[in-house]
């Protein structure tokens, strides 16, 4: 059983839980995860919240593919009031920051963020790691092959899951000796993969929980789902349920996603399932 301590308040991991994405964007691949501005991000705070939402994380910056990069200072003035007004509106769920800059990172825990979510897993920014060990706070560690404007031009792997675990083995040594105590590993749907990697890595995802460490999955309307059913991602919510389920069943701890509802309860009828 993982437990996440932020900011001395205990997160159980002994059932899944969901984390509602709300992107502080007007670019997000997915339209419906687009609440750009303080009442709009609130609006969808309440509703996640209201639906079991353990936490909600934010983000001021897409990282689809080809994405354009947003400097430091747009994403703080983006994402800090917005993480300010839901700490007051809702101080019994956690807040996660979505970012790669470590002055983001640091300006979003004083704000009321208590963990870190970082795709380029310390890599862009290099002071990230050392900021987050001093900041003690949890770290989703993510893998990415590349960076988001260049990701998805051919990626390649021998063996995707060893390589995404041998990665993992390597930046959480990065990590404990920043400091971090405590990482969760995301093997980054989508992030330098391609639709038939996704799927290895889906079949193979309890190979990750030799790790040790809490596993989150975001697959959530990902082009993994809607280009296999010949879809768009406003359609992909039923596709998106049926690989959280096969991610619950293969060990994910946390699903990080844009539809609450139907991830809380996805959950709640695969512990059905495996119940005494």
């Amino acid at each position: 059983m993982y437990t996440l301590n932020c900011k001395g308040r205990l997160l159980s991991l002994e059932k899944p839980v969901v984390m509602g994405i709300i992107n502080i964007t007007p670019d997000s691949f997915f339209a419906g995860s687009r609440h750009f501005g303080t009442d709009m991000a609130l609006r969808q705070a309440e509703k996640m919240v209201k639906e079991g939402a353990a936490i909600l994380d934010f983000g001021g910056q897409s990282t689809r593919p080809g994405a354009e990069r947003v400097g430091v200072a747009e994403e703080l003035e983006r994402v800090v009031p917005v993480i300010e007004a839901v700490a007051r509106a809702f101080p019994e769920v956690e807040i996660s920051v979505d970012t790669f800059y470590s002055m983001v990172a640091s300006e979003a825990v004083a704000a009321g963020a208590s963990i870190i979510n970082d795709v380029s897993a310390g890599l862009i920014d290099l002071k990230m790691l050392s900021v987050v060990g001093a900041l003690n706070v949890p770290y989703v560690c993510m893998h990415m092959k590349g960076e988001p404007g260049t990701m998805q031009q051919h990626p390649e792997y021998e063996d995707v899951t060893r390589e995404v675990m041998d990665f993992f083995i390597r930046r959480m040594d990065a990590c404990k000796t920043a400091g971090i105590k405590e990482v969760i590993a995301d093997p980054g749907f989508g992030f330098g993969k391609t639709i038939s990697h996704n799927f290895t890595l889906i079949r193979e995802f309890e190979l990750l929980g030799m790790l040790g460490v809490p596993l989150l999955m975001g697959i959530s309307r990902k082009s993994t789902i809607y280009k296999t059913l010949g879809i768009s991602p406003v359609e992909a919510l039923n596709g998106s349920t049926v690989l959280h389920t096969i991610g619950l069943m293969k060990g994910a701890n946390i699903l990080r996603v844009h539809d609450v509802k139907e991830a809380v309860e996805a959950i709640k009828l695969v512990e059905k399932v495996f119940e005494d």
